[in-house]
């Protein structure tokens, strides 16, 4: 899911100490689905059986499903929460998604949500349940054993809510009738800490991979994108059969659409009347689709659209050159939901706006392969994804995230504080930097360890789990050199896919990958709120030699790159390791001089450092010239001597 921030410019657990391919036992599902729509009610049936194996160490007595449409109904958890949220006022915002806002209170009995279960049953055997809003409870009959699968057969009915949060009905903002998303009851996962059972509240996912087969019987005159490859597309035609074709005619009031995926852990679909269908297949590469609705008739809304299509084709060798190979046959882009929101295969955007476009394709790294819990990590989700995004935006447009600050200051010079915010930011992510300065110095910020939906704010998830994720990986690169934190990027792909990885995993490669400790850094920048301000102090001459003294002000160590420049035009980084980290990074720069010096001990609030020069032969030194070190006050940085 990508959200644009207010506040920029105003049995078996693996030992993960293994330098082997990690392994870790995983849940599997086989769902096929049948569902019968009912365009005018609004609501639908379903029949969905489930084979689920048993691959922990665990014998499992009762299972848990979510119900996430039940959220959408008057005094439900979502509901309250959103108005609870909503009173506190936050630079002069209230703090409610403003999507959501009040408005589930305000649903009429033919606009909310549900999904009721008619009937559930285990081999053949029904089994007892009970509702908890959006969770359903099921006590089993008979425990499934380690190793064991079994078949659960389930009835059920739903109603599609008005459209509100990611899924629901005629919003009016798109035109799309029907997005699809959550629409299904959907069994939790269950992993080596045993049972997720989140309740739908606001925010993030988790998901058992698997195999989806989903056959859609819906009015004729409508047109569906979704996850997988449709199967029967010779009867359908739409251009799924072959690009440009029309929607065959059929002579039942609906028409089946037969859909499957593999090794999925979602299914989304959406569907319109009037959508436009556009299709492309990549060289050596994956079929993109790009559907969209047509209610606007604007040239300029296609040209839009298919320059999305076009974007995608574009970007994707830099995507898996950087993060590795896509693993699915096709992706969809489709118009839908309420801004963009990523699902295995596909993901709903409400317009074509292209960093809407490439932040959901890099959650199918970062979430859909990866699969991290994103309840719990969901800066290793969002802040991943971010970071891809920024990268990937630039390679197309071939200008840095920053420049948009120095168009802002070109219009409008006088701006001394966007002026001062420029100085402090580094040439990419520099919008994730930008909100994390915000988010540090509000006072608001919470560790990102807090669980996704328990954060005391919007406004510190949203910065933490997005912008501050981003500047972790800008940051790691600092630390151990972007190269390496590159590297680990395309190892940690290729290691943990289809695995769900947790920090740990994370950062043990990143310490395999640069030969450093990294605990350190995970410590403090996940499990804490402290800063970063590091300072020249001073600098005096000692018998022909220049001694220069830095102080750490901020509770956060970190190694530090000092540059210093030299009346006759030659310079050198001089790189300090935090002693934590026992080593030293590699040289970054080949035209400057780099040279290593001793580790600063974190326990000691100054350092002093010494260089065979006459202080006046010095004419600069700046810490961290680069500015990806997240030092939140960066006017002790940089001191410019003028002889």
């Amino acid at each position: 899911m990508r959200i644009f921030s207010f506040w920029t410019l105003v049995l078996l657990v693996s030992f993960h100490h293994s330098s082997a391919q990690a392994v870790r036992w995983q849940q599997s599902v086989q769902y096929v689905m049948d569902i019968d729509m009912n365009v005018e009610t609004n609501r639908f049936n379903g029949i969905q059986k489930l084979k689920y194996s048993n691959n922990s160490p665990e014998k499992i007595d009762r299972l848990f499903y979510h119900m996430y449409w039940n959220a959408f109904q008057p005094n439900s958890s979502m509901d309250v929460r959103s108005r609870e949220l909503g009173k506190q006022v936050i630079n002069g915002r209230q703090d409610w998604d403003g999507r959501v806002k009040d408005r589930i209170s305000q649903l009429k009995p033919e606009e909310i949500g549900y999904q009721k279960v008619i009937s559930l049953k285990m081999n053949g055997v029904a089994q007892s349940f009970k509702y908890h809003e959006t969770i359903l409870e099921v006590t089993l009959s008979k425990p499934v054993m380690p190793g064991a699968s079994v078949l659960l057969e389930m009835v059920f009915e739903a109603q599609v809510p008005l459209q509100v949060r990611r899924s629901g009905r005629d919003n009016p903002q798109t035109g799309v009738r029907y997005s699809m998303s959550q629409w299904y009851p959907k069994i939790c996962e269950f992993d080596k800490d045993g049972w997720h059972p989140n309740p739908y509240i606001a925010r993030e996912f988790y998901g058992v991979w698997g195999d989806f087969e989903v056959n859609i019987n819906i009015d004729k005159s409508y047109k569906i994108g979704a996850t997988g490859t449709l199967v029967n597309a010779n009867e359908i035609g739409w251009g799924y059969d072959q690009a440009g074709s029309s929607l065959k005619p059929c002579v039942t009031p609906k028409r089946k659409w037969k859909f499957k995926g593999s090794k999925i852990h979602d299914f989304v679909w959406a569907a319109d009347p009037d959508y436009i269908h556009l299709t492309r297949k990549i060289n050596k590469g994956p079929e993109l689709h790009v559907i969209y609705n047509e209610k606007l008739n604007d040239a300029a809304n296609d040209s839009a659209w298919l320059n999305m299509m076009r974007a995608a084709e574009k970007v994707l060798p830099f995507i898996e050159k950087r993060f590795g190979a896509y693993p699915y046959p096709q992706y969809s882009f489709i118009q839908g939901g309420d801004g963009g929101m990523e699902y295995p295969m596909a993901t709903l955007v409400s317009s074509p706006s292209l960093g809407t476009a490439f932040h959901e394709w890099m959650h199918s790294w970062y979430q859909m392969i990866l699969g991290t819990n994103e309840s719990l990590y969901a800066w290793m989700d969002e802040g991943f994804t971010s970071f891809a995004e920024d990268l990937v935006s630039q390679f197309h447009s071939g200008t840095s995230s920053l420049s948009d600050y120095k168009s802002a200051l070109e219009k409008n010079p006088s701006n001394e504080n966007l002026k001062n915010l420029i100085q402090s930011l580094p040439e990419t992510h520099s919008g994730a930097y930008a909100n994390y300065f915000t988010l540090a110095k509000s006072g608001l910020e919470e560790p990102m360890t807090t669980h996704a939906d328990h954060y005391n704010c919007n406004f510190a998830y949203s910065i933490d789990a997005y912008s501050k994720g981003e500047v972790f990986l800008e940051q790691l690169g600092y630390i151990i050199g972007a190269a390496n934190r590159d590297s680990v990027l395309l190892d940690y792909y290729r290691q943990w896919k289809f695995k769900h990885p947790e920090p740990a995993d994370f950062m043990r490669i990143a310490e395999r990958k640069s030969g450093l400790e990294l605990d350190w850094y995970k410590e403090y920048w996940i499990n804490s709120t402290k800063t970063i301000d590091y300072a020249i102090d001073s600098l005096w001459e000692d018998n022909g030699t220049t001694k220069i003294r830095l102080k750490r002000v901020g509770m956060m160590p970190m190694p530090i790159d000092l540059s210093i420049s030299f009346k006759d035009g030659t310079s050198e980084i001089h790189n300090i390791p935090l002693n934590l980290m026992y080593g030293h990074k590699p040289s970054e720069s080949a035209s400057e001089k780099i040279v290593n010096e001793e580790a600063w001990r974190w326990t000691h609030p100054t350092y002093i450092l010494s260089v065979n020069k006459k202080l006046t032969e010095i004419t600069k030194v700046e810490i961290d010239a680069t500015k990806r070190m997240a030092d939140i006050s960066r006017k002790n940085n940089l001191l410019e001597l003028k002889w």
